[in-house]
Order: C-alpha cells, then structure tokens, then sequence
C-alpha cells in the first residue's frame, strides 16, 4: 500500500510493527498509536485554532473599515501568540464563593466538546477518525457538552451577571437545538444512515443542499444559535451583562472559553459543509489524494465559518423574546413541516428518475417556504394592526 494513498494507515502500522519489535504487547502498541494519533490531531487542530483568531480579528477589521492586527510579525500573524503569552502570565483569579471544582472544570468542558466532535469528522474518503453509524446523533450529544460548560460557569461563579448570562444560554441551548435536530433529520432521511461518511458518499453527484437548501439554511441559523454568536449572543451580553458567563474568568481560563468558540464555529462550519455541501468531495478531487481531500474539506469549512462570521459581524443583538418567539412561532414548526414533507416527497419519488426526484425535492422546499412566510407575514400584519388599533386593513393603508 503506498503512503500517498493510506498515510495514516500506513504510518500506524509502520509504528505498531515498530513497537511490537521493541518487545510491547500487539493490544498495548496499537492502543499507544491510535492515543498519539488522538494527541496528534488535537495540536493540528489548537495550532488552527491560534490562526483562527487571527482570521476573525482580520474579517472584523474589514467589516469594520479597519486593518486589524498588522504590527507583531508579518500581516499581524504572529499577534495571536503575543496573546497567547499575555493570558499565560495574567494572574489566575477564583471568586470568593465559587464552587472551584466546577467553576475550573467548565473551561475544560468548553474545549473538550469542541474537540471530541471531529473524532466522526471524515477527513478523507481513507481517513477517518470513528465511522459511527449514530455520528450525527453524536454530534448533537456532543455539541450540548459546550453549552452545560456555560451553564456550570455562570452558576459556579457566584456573580449574577454570569448566572444571567448562563439561563440565557440554557433558554437558546432547549429552543433552538430542537430545529437543528430535525434538520439533521433531513440528510439522514437521503442518505439512509446516520453515519457521517455515508452520508458525504450519498452526495454523488448531487448535493444535499440542491435537494434541501431550506433545510440547509434553518440549520446554519440553528448552528449560529447554539454557537452563541451574533445575532444570538445573549449569553454574553455586554452591554447588560458585562461580560455574560465568564465575567469570573481570567488568564488561559478566559482564554480556553474564546479558543473554544472559534473552534466551535469553523467546526459547525465544517459540519453544514459535510451535511448539506458534499464535504471533502469536489468533482472527483477527492480521489487524486487524501491531502488533496483534507484541503477541500478545511476550505469548505472556512467557507462555513466565513459566512457564520458575515452573519455576526453584520447584525445586531435581538431581544430574548424576539429570539424565543423566533424559534418557537416560525423556525420549529418550518422545521418539522419541512421534515414531513421532505419524507413524504422522498416516498413518493423513490425508484423516479434523478431530475425528477431533484426537481421535486427542490420545489417541495420552495413551496413550504413560500407557504411559511406568507403564515409569517399575515400573523405579523395582524398583530401590527392589533398594537396599533387599526381595525380594517384599508384604515392601516391610510
């Protein structure tokens, strides 16, 4: 087997044969290497990570009409580090009155759910961390670990700003992951499993954001809720709340929530990418090499995260019970209609031809869409006439 085809497989193999000849046990060496592929993985992604930072304070800038980091290094690359080092050497501060197992344990939290969610992201049609046949039902599982790090941040910290800031979160993470579970629903119903890698190979020729592309957006407004990112960002609050949830924190403490946020976002960004876009396929690229495959998906993901950074650097904070009245009036009931009528189309257009069956998925989409907002838009009308007393529709025109 050569390496340019199967690196990993061929690099595990070369260092378990390696280990065996050393004199360890065959369980023992094959435990070791898959623990320093896990390790390895890990530094790839928290090297992306100090990058990321880079890439969004650079994005903001330009939304901002300014330059952004430009001073230490070339084009600013090397501020992150300066950053780095300035979290290490701040002073490390607990609240008098906090629970201190939990309140240090929340930042760990924090970046461990980032982390254990690209253990189902296939990197590659040869490299693959965990083909679970459940990896969508994983990604939701551990995707919620993220959002209990904040409430055990904004409760163990004994301040009332973090603990508002934490039932906010808790009011986003119970509304709005409904939608994003359903929608979830939808891949796996074309698909046919759960299974991450499955459902990229079922993407061949089309993908799934042809067939559902209101599928494709309920879920990225559902992703950039459960983020916590703009215009969702109640969490954190600052013009009420100061800081939100981890107004306690300081030093790498402080430093892990961020890094763990922009994690979070570049990998929902990949996830939207791996369920809606295709993920690592690109016309057959994916096939030339598995490098060639991994870059495909990380600019697919950088695209993800691109437009989750357009979305929050370019509209404002709404109100809570905006965001809630949002979530429960319009975007869960589109949800389920639009996933049963995406399993319902896909029954009656199972063994149709290929145009028939897209063009059908495509205006069923279309349809409910159309159908939701023009419920949204009649609601809406009526309840502007009930605030402002206007009785009769031709009244309301003059």
């Amino acid at each position: 087997m050569s390496f340019w085809n199967d690196p990993l497989k061929v690099a595990a193999d070369w260092l378990e044969g390696l280990l065996t000849g050393w004199g360890l046990d065959a369980v023992f060496a094959h435990v070791l290497v898959a623990f320093l592929g896990v390790f390895l993985l890990i530094a790839l992604l928290m090297v992306l990570d100090i990058f990321l930072v880079w890439i969004e304070r650079k994005v903001v800038a330009r939304f901002q009409d300014r330059v952004g980091p430009n001073r230490v290094g070339p084009f600013g690359l090397i501020q992150p580090f300066a950053d780095i080092i300035k979290l290490i050497i701040k002073e490390d501060t607990t609240p008098g009155g906090a629970d201190k197992v939990v309140y240090n344990l929340a930042p760990i939290l924090s970046m461990m759910s980032v982390l254990i969610l690209w253990a189902v992201v296939p990197l590659a049609p040869v490299m693959l961390g965990v083909d679970l046949n459940v990896g969508v039902l994983f990604l939701i599982a551990a995707g919620a670990i993220g959002t209990l790090s904040i409430i055990m941040a904004g409760w163990s910290s004994n301040n009332k700003f973090a603990m508002i800031g934490a039932f906010r979160q808790v009011a986003v993470m119970v509304s709005f992951e409904i939608p994003m579970l359903t929608m979830l629903m939808i891949p796996t119903i074309y698909a046919g499993s759960m299974s991450m890698n499955t459902i990229i190979q079922a993407q061949d020729p089309i993908p799934f954001f042809i067939l559902s592309p209101l599928g494709a957006l309920i879920f990225l407004i559902a992703a950039i809720a459960e983020l916590g990112r703009a215009p969702f960002d109640l969490a954190e609050g600052e013009s009420e709340l100061v800081s939100g949830f981890n107004i306690e924190y300081s030093g790498m403490k402080f430093g892990m929530f961020y890094a763990g946020e922009l994690l979070h976002a570049f990998t929902f960004g990949g996830f939207w990418m791996i369920l809606f876009f295709g993920g690592y396929r690109f016309f057959g690229l994916e096939q030339v090499s598995p490098f060639l495959a991994i870059l495909i998906l990380i600019i697919k993901a950088m695209i993800g995260y691109w437009v989750i950074m357009w979305v929050k650097y370019t509209m404002m904070r709404i109100r809570i019970d905006q965001m809630l009245g949002f979530n429960w009036k319009f975007l869960t009931p589109l949800a389920f209609a639009l996933l049963l009528v995406t399993a319902l189309m896909n029954a009656l257009l199972a063994g149709a031809p290929t145009w028939l069956y897209v063009l059908g998925m495509l205006l069923a989409n279309v349809v409910t869409g159309w159908v939701a907002l023009e419920i949204a838009r009649s609601v809406t009308r009526k309840e502007r006439m009930q605030v402002e007393g206007v009785k009769n529709p031709v009244e309301a025109h003059h």
